[in-house]
């Protein structure tokens, strides 16, 4: 598995009131921010990031705070402070961007787009959270139960394989090792643990009117976060006037289970999105 860190580019740091953020830097040309979802590592975009460089795009992939090579000192996490993140990620880099994020970190996408129009050029969402799901009684009370910091690392270990239903990337066990891995080190499976019971996605929710940018909504057709995955996509892309991509043979990640048909759905979105600026 080609990970961020062990790749050729040093990984750098974004200063935060609380902690640092890790982030890699590559390429050259217009600028996309790539933020993974919860529990995740920016590895995640391993296949994604090589192909927007080679079309020639400047890529950072940023981990989330408390997640990968971030740090673990934050107090609060979620939507907001991921869209913060973000928004102070886009400042240090100088320029504007096409916000990529995965999960959780859509819903951030959305409002830093809503906040700061001018530093988004659009947005891809993959797999997105933008609204809290319905949930029968009792399962967020599982869930805080299931990701509890001193079994975290046992029970996504467990589960992550549900969320990559459909085709399994050929390094799966390899990326579910340095996940699993991670969250075994001091601090961050009660960083996952925070952040899975403090997001809320109403705050994203609440803004997707005021989103006024070019969308993309990549969905795979079996991700199992949702009870009709393509029924969330097209609300999705209905409220923020956006296109809909529907990945067949995908769960929750399609920049890494098909990445070949995400990355020409996001290559040619970019493309439009830089002949409308």
């Amino acid at each position: 598995m080609t990970d961020a860190r062990s790749s050729s580019h040093p990984t750098r740091y974004l200063h935060r009131p609380q902690g640092r953020v890790a982030y890699d830097l590559q390429g050259d040309g217009p600028l996309v921010v790539l933020v993974p979802g919860m529990a995740e590592l920016r590895s995640s975009y391993r296949f994604l990031a090589p192909a927007l460089v080679a079309a020639g795009y400047t890529v950072a992939t940023t981990d989330l705070r408390g997640h990968g090579d971030s740090d673990t000192t934050f107090t609060s996490y979620g939507d907001p402070e991921t869209a913060s993140d973000i928004s102070a990620l886009i400042d240090e880099l100088g320029r504007p961007a096409v916000v990529v994020g995965n999960s959780l970190a859509a819903g951030a996408g959305v409002i830093v787009a809503a906040e700061h129009p001018a530093k988004v050029r659009g947005l891809v969402l993959v797999g997105p959270f933008v609204r809290n799901p319905r949930q029968p009684p009792g399962m967020r009370s599982l869930f805080r139960l299931l990701t509890a910091p001193i079994w975290v690392a046992a029970v996504w270990k467990a589960y992550l394989p549900t969320l990559y239903a459909g085709a399994k990337p050929a390094d799966f066990a390899e990326y579910r090792a340095a996940v699993v891995a991670k969250l075994r080190q001091p601090g961050y499976g009660t960083a996952f643990s925070r952040t899975a019971r403090q997001t809320d996605h109403r705050p994203a929710e609440a803004r997707l009117a005021d989103v006024d940018t070019p969308v993309l909504v990549v969905m795979g057709e079996r991700d199992p976060d949702f009870t009709d995955p393509a029924a969330e996509a097209a609300w999705i892309g209905e409220t923020l006037r956006g296109e809909v991509v529907m990945v067949p043979d995908a769960g929750h990640y399609p920049q890494s289970q098909q990445p070949g048909q995400t990355a020409r759905a996001v290559l040619d979105f970019l493309t439009r999105t830089s002949a409308r600026a």
